[in-house]
């Protein structure tokens, strides 16, 4: 995955991208909650976490849908009560960054996958924004299969079960399209949701799309 997004970084250094951070929701937390999934260049490891840890930058995609951008300078004024939003501002600006443009992806129960695209100087057009947010949806989908490869703890056969599951077939008519029995369907979807901390088969289903297994 650091390969990938070096790649990625390098692509970008046309348009003064300097930094990439992608977080992700925490399985076991509230909406709000988000943690590091990525983070390049290495050296930016702190600013991601000062990140991740504010609710600033506004909300994600409120529905499962399309990519949202949204972009802002990294100097601008701040409630002066949220200190934990000018920490990670601070983190930013002290890596020589300027401005920060997101893009987010929603995810089912209103939670997303958000790329930070940390910018050395200043965004005056949202030409500039939209151009982007534009090229980190190009680079999305195979970052997201890195992502899931190094994050998720289900095998090929547990995500199966659950994607079929989240398409609305019954353990009977899963067993049928893969050509198992029913028991060893229920089996990998026990499997699941332990392996999720899930109780249900709905709060698995839910969590293996916050992973973006499915």
């Amino acid at each position: 995955m650091i390969e990938l997004l070096r790649e990625w970084l390098h692509a970008l250094s046309a348009q003064d991208v300097g930094a990439i951070v992608v977080l992700g929701p925490e399985l076991h937390g509230e909406p709000s909650e988000r943690r590091v999934l990525a983070v390049y260049p290495l050296s930016a490891q702190q600013a991601a976490y000062a990140l991740a840890r504010s609710p600033d930058f506004g909300e994600g995609p409120r529905r499962h849908g399309m990519p949202a951008a949204a972009s802002q300078r990294l100097a601008q004024p701040h409630q002066p009560e949220a200190e934990v939003d000018a920490q990670w501002r601070r983190a930013w600006l002290a890596l020589g960054m300027q401005a920060v443009v997101r893009v987010s992806f929603g995810l089912p129960a209103g939670r997303s996958f958000d790329c930070f695209l940390f910018v050395s100087g200043e965004l005056h057009q949202r030409s500039q924004v939209a151009a982007l947010a534009w090229l980190a949806q190009g680079f999305w989908p195979s970052l997201r299969s890195a992502l899931v490869a190094a994050w998720s703890p289900l095998t090929r056969r547990e995500e199966e079960c659950l994607r079929l599951a989240f398409d609305g077939l019954t353990a009977r008519a899963s067993a049928e399209r893969m050509e198992c029995s029913e028991r060893t369907v229920n089996f990998h979807m026990a499997n699941a949701m332990a392996k999720l901390g899930a109780d249900n088969k709905m709060a698995a289903i839910q969590r293996a799309c916050w992973l973006g297994a499915i």
